[in-house]
Parts: C-alpha cells; sequence; structure tokens
C-alpha cells in the first residue's frame, strides 16, 4: 500500500485489492464515523467472491443513479399520484359554492403538489434508466469503477489482465483530513 496525499492506493491482484477495501474499512469502523455513510462503504467495496466487470460495476451504477423524489421516497406510484391530484381537483370544483376562496386554493395546492410529485416521479425513473444503460454500457468501459459518499471517495480499475488474474489499482481517500490520519 502507498500512501498519498490523495489517500491511499494498492495495486496488485484482486485478493491485494479486496484485502485493502477490508483494512480501511475495519480502521473506519474503530474510529467515530457515521454508521450509515460506513455501511454505503461497506456495502460497495471489493468482496473476494466479486467479480470487478459483475458486481462492482452494478453496484458502481446503483450508486451513481439519481435519487427519488417525494413520490418515489413514499413509495407512492406516479400513477397514484395522478389520480390523487384529480380527484382532489374534481372535488375542489363541486365544493367550491360554499368554500372560501383560501379552502379552494388549499385544495388547488394539494393538487398540484401530487401533480408535481407524479411528474417528478415519471421524470427520475426516465433519467435512471437512461443513467443505467449509459453507465453499464459507456461510463463503466472508460473510467475507473467508482463511490463516493461524505465519508469516502474511492475508485478502482483494471489495469493489465495477467495470466494469472487482473493487475488492478484501488485508490481509497477519506474525506476529512483528521480521520485519514486516524486511518492511516
Amino acid at each position: 500500500m502507498e500512501e498519498r496525499v490523495s489517500g491511499f492506493r494498492v495495486r496488485g491482484s484482486w485478493d491485494d485489492v479486496v484485502a485493502h477495501g477490508e483494512r480501511i474499512a475495519r480502521a473506519l469502523r474503530e474510529s467515530d464515523v457515521d454508521e450509515d455513510a460506513l455501511a454505503e462503504w461497506d456495502n460497495w467495496r471489493p468482496k473476494a467472491h466479486e467479480e470487478l466487470g459483475e458486481e462492482v460495476s452494478e453496484k458502481t451504477v446503483e450508486q451513481a443513479r439519481i435519487e427519488d423524489g417525494a413520490g418515489g421516497q413514499a413509495e407512492q406510484a406516479a400513477k397514484e399520484d395522478l389520480e390523487r391530484a384529480s380527484e382532489q381537483a374534481l372535488e375542489s370544483i363541486e365544493k367550491a359554492r360554499g368554500d372560501r376562496p383560501e379552502d379552494i386554493l388549499e385544495k388547488w395546492e394539494d393538487a398540484l403538489e401530487h401533480g408535481f410529485r407524479a411528474v417528478d416521479t415519471t421524470t427520475r425513473k426516465a433519467i435512471r434508466t437512461i443513467e443505467t444503460a449509459v453507465y453499464e454500457q459507456v461510463m463503466t468501459r472508460f473510467i475507473p469503477y467508482y463511490f463516493d459518499n461524505e465519508l469516502v471517495s474511492a475508485n478502482i480499475r483494471e489495469t493489465t489482465r495477467l495470466e494469472n488474474g487482473t493487475e488492478c489499482v484501488f485508490e481509497v481517500n477519506v474525506n476529512d483530513d483528521q480521520l485519514k490520519q486516524e486511518v492511516s
């Protein structure tokens, strides 16, 4: 392992790469770090049973994709949001006679919110489909596989194919300088 300003780097076999990731994960576990960020890192880092072109590629694509919006986080299908929006719009029209203008406006705001959520959910789903195709078919063929969160930034790339396996370069940067010293 070589320690650089940008992080901790190892060049070697898949086993060397896996051991490097395990050492860093262990050092981070021993430090006081955000558990969710550590779990994300631990999930992404290369494992002995994985292959670079398969599992690490899939995890890189998954990590790089756009996040869910409010509708997706609420596990609400776009169709359900649109139905709710139209129901609220129709209800506000039907009951508009006895309502005050503020009540009508509130119902329309709620209907619009569900309509916007439906559009957001549909748009994000389309973007994720395109992102997945671009990352799987293009990006992971030309750039290193990477991981990035508030705790760690890492990248791994295959450098050469050897008779007995593949040589890789795996670099991990701990984003906090004080924590980087502890990990070192």
